[in-house]
């Protein structure tokens, strides 16, 4: 009955990993719609001569500049008269600038926005809008002196020269060597883009020809993906000049750590580069001043493709831990102003959306007086910050208290419209006067609305918020007015009208609606921009104006074609709607409801207590009501039209504004029906403490009343947490086979039967003991590193919750790989016994008499039989020393393949010799003719281990001891089996490196790093020497505390750091307690060979195993 239950624990397990695995790839193969538009260009790609002693080392990449333009023209005098800002695109992972189709991959898009950037500079700078813009916060030095009075320019005072480095489309996001050549031939790229522009000026200015502007000193970097961190990488190069770089703007890169953190290498190389910036920033203390090293003037900017781009999760994109808020921030897509949009990893580099944003900003960062970059660090940190973000802020939600600008009748210089459209009192038509709590504007009418704050506002509706398509000051002003009727000029300083259409923010709208005939009326208008005021804001102001432009045109354009504006004093809290954790569970099989009145709140808060991140939820909105009773169509025509087509004819649609703590805002305009998701990454041991929970909010015409209905997405939830946890499950994998071995080693230890793989996983799943110290001890290990070094601690019923997934995830995925290798090795087996065994009959016949002579005589004229006697001698040593040759000077996963063919050769005699003399004891009566020596002779087996051998021959003849043998064979699989499970996941970790190796094969040869090697020459020796069960009673070390430490509490050891470092996303330090106990191994191995050469013997103290089961 235990044995029944253990086996529906696992299979249970096996089919919770194959459910979600199958959602997830549905979810994640799923074509995705982001709503791009495609960046088109006429490229031409002029080449930059090597020059100088870095010629040779640079043969293999190459340096271009870019051209718009489809006209011919002669390089060399283009080359001359160079004298833009430069700015250097990299391309990430595989990517190269001489794709000519958007078909394959685009990684050399600096076509897009080199194009974008050259039509910005003739167009100039956008039109001024005069929405509230956004800044640097307080921690970034909002405050700084240099920033007083500092505008964005009017006019552009030079091009921007876009070059691209061509890096043969290598894999560098999958070899640390890689990276490290790009980084090599980047900061060379720089210092040839700069001497470029020296030697043009120089040459322009022998020919006579007046000098443009200054000389650059210093280059734009900008890269995609894994180009990004060549950047920052190169930024930290020792070759690299003084002040050669300073602005660096990153499209979709991995800051953190690598998108696939397998090679050793790589992770050490990420690792080395984020602690040097992080000692670049390092604040160092004179009695003069406080003054930052090296990186002093470097900023760098990080824009993340958000939710869709699934080759690099936002989490690793962030600059946490490495740039200080002073120097440079992060920004989703999704909130980008003018964007709005998530895109896939590639889409970034075409999406025009973005591309014309990038390219504005890139244009600002120019200094018209100096015609190069300001040299200001905050300067440019700032023009980032107001062209990239939008004026939301980061918690625009009605319960919260954000910074105000207006506080009892003081203002802190709220700009107001420009003179050139600002209206004149009598320009208005009559006065309105509101008496609701809720003002409804339909049309471009000429009329100002009166509020009262004190009458409209009491009764706790203390929030104001206002919602409008149309734009500031050309289409709509407010203002705050201590009393009615005063103008500034009669009012005393401190009591004075203050205009606040500068506090509107925008929003993406959706599409415009379209009138279907002439006269008839469309639906209402998406919302472009909204307000919100909070009692603070309010405070000692008696009304709120809201003027609607009259309909003749005042901005020199037509006013939009349906307008709209809704107001509304609420009470923040009866717009605050919890959606438990329970009941989005629930909502995955039946859909939630929510019951929303009319008069509703404008404003609902919804707050979910699970990350959408974790648990994407779809929202739909359904109209059930708007005050209109019947539409006087017939029964039969109406339909449902009373409650959804004449609803949107009077109500707005619904905006919802999602929150997350890692990626910032998300904005899904007119969601009737959205699927809500953030781009986070909750449960992670990095995650911050309110990273647990998602807050939306929905703004909702309050004229209507509509049904809510919430469902968690099971599908997308799956695909979600396969590309968030993968690391985890990767580490927690090598835990599960590491505990797996820790059961086979003790069971040796204790004179037991060595359990197969898949019984010790069953064991270890068994409820209470063992799987609660196994699951839970390495979580909260970690927990407890994070109060020692003073981290913030994760949310801990999700973290815990989330790990326990991801360890029974892993055990799912190490059985099925387990049960699959198992059977292919039964396969094998069960075939070779069987042609052998049909072989040994037919050689006894004349006809192959002949045959067996040749086979005989061509043996021995190849000299077979002595090279095959020096195999059988010593498999292991051979093993060793070509697996340690091939994985120190080719490539480690050439190593790791070869001790993993030396493990299947040595289950696959073991189990055919199980099962051979399992067949013959079963043919014992009906094949008296067959010897039980022919099977067991020594050739046979002398492949599978020398202790096998000796038992061999020491034993009889009689059916136990053949019984005996047999069961040691299957024994010896079993450990060995283990063995390969493991080693083979090992190998599996460099196989990205490897595909990249293959790919750079013809273009020399260079050895692999030594951390790779050694590390791999590890987990050889690991699998050589610990390949014999026997060898586990080398490993017996002093009593510590209240046992002995043997190999099996070093697996134990092993498995628990294992699993913190996928806890930690870091599943490249597996390696480490691999190897560790590899050459702790060799070290007790040696130790054994040198006291046996002096008589003494640690085996001897030790009971001999028996075999005999």
């Amino acid at each position: 009955m235990q044995g029944l239950r253990a086996k529906f624990r696992l299979a249970a397990v096996v089919a919770l990993t194959l459910w979600i695995a199958l959602l997830g790839l549905y979810s994640l193969l799923k074509p995705i719609s982001n709503g791009c538009v495609m960046t088109y260009m006429y490229p031409t790609y002029i080449p930059i001569s090597a020059a100088g002693d870095a010629a040779a080392a640079s043969g293999k990449y190459g340096l271009y500049l870019y051209h718009e333009g489809w006209k011919k023209i002669d390089f060399d005098e283009h080359l001359k008269q160079l004298s833009g800002v430069p700015v250097l695109f990299i391309p990430g992972n595989g990517g190269s600038f001489k794709q000519a189709t958007f078909s394959t991959l685009v990684a050399d898009s600096v076509r897009s926005v080199a194009a974008e950037s050259d039509r910005a500079y003739q167009g100039g700078p956008p039109e001024s809008t005069f929405h509230h813009e956004a800044g640097l916060t307080s921690d970034e030095g909002r405050a700084d002196t240099h920033l007083a009075g500092f505008e964005l320019p009017t006019q552009y005072k030079n091009r921007l020269d876009w070059f691209a480095v061509d890096l043969e489309g290598e894999h560098s996001a999958m070899d640390g060597q890689i990276l490290e050549e790009h980084t090599e031939y980047v900061v060379y790229a720089i210092h040839r883009i700069l001497d470029q522009y020296k030697h043009s000026h120089d040459v322009r200015e022998k020919e006579g020809a007046a000098a443009s502007s200054s000389l650059p000193k210093s280059v734009i970097l900008v890269g995609h993906s894994m180009g990004g961190f060549v950047a920052r990488a190169a930024m930290i190069h020792p070759r690299l000049r003084k002040a050669a770089v300073e602005t660096i703007l990153t499209l979709s890169t991995p800051h953190q750590s690598p998108p696939v953190a397998l090679q050793p290498s790589l992770g050490h190389y990420f690792e080395h580069v984020n602690r040097e910036w992080r000692k670049g920033y390092e604040v160092q203390s004179t009695h003069a001043a406080s003054y930052v090293t090296d990186l002093s003037n470097v900023i760098v900017v990080s824009i993340s493709g958000g939710y869709n781009d699934y080759q690099v999760r936002t989490k690793l994109e962030t600059l946490d831990g490495i740039v200080p808020p002073t120097h440079g921030f992060f920004i989703s897509s999704t909130s980008m102003r003018n964007v709005w949009l998530s895109m896939e990893h590639q889409a970034i580099l075409w999406c025009n959306q973005l591309v014309v944003q990038v390219s504005q900003t890139l244009l600002n960062l120019v200094d018209t007086k100096t015609g190069v970059p300001f040299p200001e660090r905050q300067k440019r940190l700032s023009v980032f910050a107001r062209m990239l973000r939008s004026g939301i802020p980061d918690a625009f939600q009605c319960t919260s208290q954000p910074d105000s600008n207006v506080h009892g009748g003081q203002v802190a210089r709220l700009p107001g419209c420009p003179n050139n459209l600002i209206w004149k009192d009598d320009g208005l038509e009559r006065d309105l006067y509101i008496e609701t709590s809720t003002v409804t504007v339909l049309a471009m009418d000429g009329r100002r609305r009166w509020l009262d704050i004190h009458k409209l506002g009491s009764n706790g509706k203390s929030h104001f918020v206002f919602v409008t398509n149309l734009a500031p000051c050309s289409g709509a002003r407010l203002h705050l007015w201590p009393e009615k009727g005063k103008s500034n000029s009669e009012s005393p300083s401190d009591k004075r009208v203050i205009e606040i259409t500068s506090k509107l923010v925008q929003i993406p709208s959706g599409p415009a609606p379209v009138q279907m005939e002439p006269g008839s009326q469309t639906e209402q208008a998406p919302p472009s921009s909204v307000l919100r005021l909070t009692p603070e804001d309010m405070q000692g102001f008696r009304f709120l104006t809201i003027s609607i432009a009259p309909r003749p045109i005042v901005s020199g354009r037509p006013p939009p074609g349906a307008s709209m504006a809704v107001g509304q004093f609420f009470d923040a809290k009866d717009g605050e709607r919890v959606l438990s954790a329970p009941a989005l569970l629930l909502s995955a099989y039946s859909s939630k409801d929510v019951l929303l009145e009319e008069d509703h709140p404008i404003a609902l808060n919804l707050s979910f207590d699970i990350n959408l991140g974790l648990l994407p939820t779809s929202l739909s909105l359904k109209a059930t009501g708007c005050g209109i009773q019947r539409s006087g169509l017939p029964d039969e025509e109406a339909g449902d039209m009373d409650n959804s087509k004449l609803c949107k004819l009077r109500c707005f649609p619904p905006v919802a504004l999602a929150w997350d703590s890692t990626s910032g805002l998300h904005v899904f305009p007119n969601a009737y029906s959205e699927t809500v998701t953030v781009d986070s990454s909750p449960a992670l041991l990095s995650s911050s403490p309110g990273s647990g929970k998602t807050s939306v909010l929905l703004l909702v015409d309050p004229h209507c009343s509509y049904e809510l209905t919430f469902a968690a997405s099971l599908t997308a939830a799956a695909g979600k947490f396969l590309l968030l946890y993968s690391s985890q499950i990767v580490g927690s994998f090598f835990a599960v086979i590491f505990f797996a071995l820790m059961q086979q080693v003790r069971a040796w230890d204790l004179d037991l039967p060595i359990p197969s793989v898949l019984t010790a996983m069953e064991s270890n799943l068994k409820m209470p003991l063992p799987f609660a110290p196994l699951g839970f001890s390495p979580l909260l290990l970690s927990l407890f590193v994070c109060v020692l070094n003073s981290q913030p601690l994760p949310p801990l019923v999700s973290f815990i919750a989330v790990s326990i997934i991801c360890y029974l995830l892993a055990n799912g995925v190490g059985a099925i790989l387990v049960w699959v290798s198992q059977f292919l090795f039964y396969a094998a087996a069960l075939t070779h016994v069987f042609i052998k065994s049909r072989w040994q009959q037919w050689e006894t016949k004349v006809c192959f008499a002949y045959l067996r002579w040749f086979i005989t005589l061509s043996s021995g004229f190849f000299s077979l039989k002595q090279a095959m006697r020096v195999i059988r001698g010593s498999p292991s040593v051979l093993t060793a020393l070509m697996a340690v040759t091939f994985g120190s000077f080719i490539h480690p996963a050439l190593g790791l393949l070869t001790l993993l063919l030396a493990h299947a050769i040595c289950c696959h005699n073991a189990l055919c010799s199980h099962t051979r003399k399992k067949e013959f004891l079963g043919h014992e009566d009906k094949d008296k003719e067959i010897s039980w020596q022919q099977p067991l002779s020594k050739h046979e087996v002398a492949g599978v281990n020398q202790s096998v051998l000796l038992e061999e021959n020491s034993s009889s003849d009689s059916p136990n001891s053949s019984k005996s043998f047999s069961d040691t064979q299957l024994e010896i699989f079993h450990h060995r089996h283990g063995l390969l499970i493991l080693h083979l996941m090992a190998a599996l970790m460099f196989a990205p490196s490897f595909v990249a190796w293959l790919q750079r094969i013809g273009m020399g040869h260079s050895f692999p790093w030594f951390l790779d090697s050694t590390l791999c020459i590890g987990v050889i020796l690991h699998g050589v020497l610990c390949s014999n069960p026997e060898f586990s009673s080398l490993f017996s070390f002093p009593r510590m505390i209240w046992k002995e430490l043997r190999l099996d509490f070093v697996y134990l050891l092993g498995g628990i750091y294992s699993y913190m470092a996928g806890l930690g996303s870091a599943p490249y330090k597996v390696f480490y307690p691999i190897a560790s106990i590899g050459f702790l191994a060799f070290a007790l191995k040696m130790s054994q060979l040198r006291n046996k050469d002096n008589g003494e013997s640690r085996l001897g103290r030790r009971k001999k195993h028996s075999h005999r089961h």
